[in-house]
């Protein structure tokens, strides 16, 4: 294995902001479904300055457990920097984004992960929604949207849920709001993705972070954002001399 190749099969990306009563629960979800890993994981835990015991419960678990690494920001900046910091750590071969709620199930990891066998990136589809009605009628015209706007065919990109070669997804610079966008990203790269039908399950301890408020106009806007980065980017061949 060449030295610059990761030695880590996988990395879980695990955004944390107020969720110390579901951290537990989803690090044992985790260490259960990746068992059979071989050359191993980790868990990095971003804590995005929660006011509640999360930085506590990481760092616990970070000194009681091998696999857990914790990354504690100064401040709340937000889901997609938590991503960014966790990406640019990881140590495995396979990257896996997902949400600390546990609305999504762990055990859908290792199918994503296979996937990267033939695919570049691996993302989650919630064919079957566990949330309000709001959240999912708002979800929906979102990827409809998104859709028409950019030709993206993905049906779910507000699924946290994914799984990346480490290589492709270290090219993707993150802005604020993009990693709901991060299966276009990564094909603008030149990336194969697939989409899996992941389990969705409802949220058992806290409040959701997002409303129908913080769904339109800041997703609007990243979605212009990337219409234009698609539309501006950079197209263009050689020819062979003759």
């Amino acid at each position: 294995m060449p030295e610059d190749t990761p030695k880590l099969a996988v990395s879980i990306i695990v955004p944390a902001y107020n969720e110390a009563e579901n951290l537990p629960i989803l690090v044992g979800e985790i260490e259960q479904a990746l068992s059979a890993v071989e050359d191993g994981f980790e868990i990095v835990i971003i804590d995005d300055g929660s006011t509640d015991a999360t930085a506590e419960i990481i760092a616990d678990m970070q000194a009681h457990r091998s696999f857990v690494r914790g990354v504690f920001f100064d401040g709340n900046y937000g889901q997609s920097s938590a991503f960014d910091a966790g990406i640019r750590r990881a140590r495995g071969r396979a990257v896996v984004l997902i949400d600390a709620d546990l609305q999504n199930d762990p055990a859908d990891i290792p199918r994503l992960v296979d996937a990267l066998g033939e695919y570049d990136a691996a993302v989650g589809w919630r064919a079957d929604r566990r949330d309000p009605w709001t959240k999912r009628l708002t979800s929906r015209f979102a990827n409809f949207t998104r859709r028409l706007a950019t030709g993206d065919r993905t049906h779910d990109t507000g699924c946290s849920l994914k799984a990346f070669r480490r290589e492709i997804l270290r090219r993707v610079k993150l802005f604020h709001g993009m990693h709901r966008f991060l299966a276009t990203l990564v094909e603008m790269e030149g990336a194969s993705v697939v989409e899996v039908k992941v389990n969705h399950r409802p949220r058992r301890f806290g409040r959701s972070k997002y409303s129908i408020f913080n769904r339109s106009l800041g997703p609007t806007l990243d979605l212009l954002a990337v219409m234009w980065m698609r539309r501006r980017r950079l197209r263009y061949r050689l020819r062979e001399r003759g």
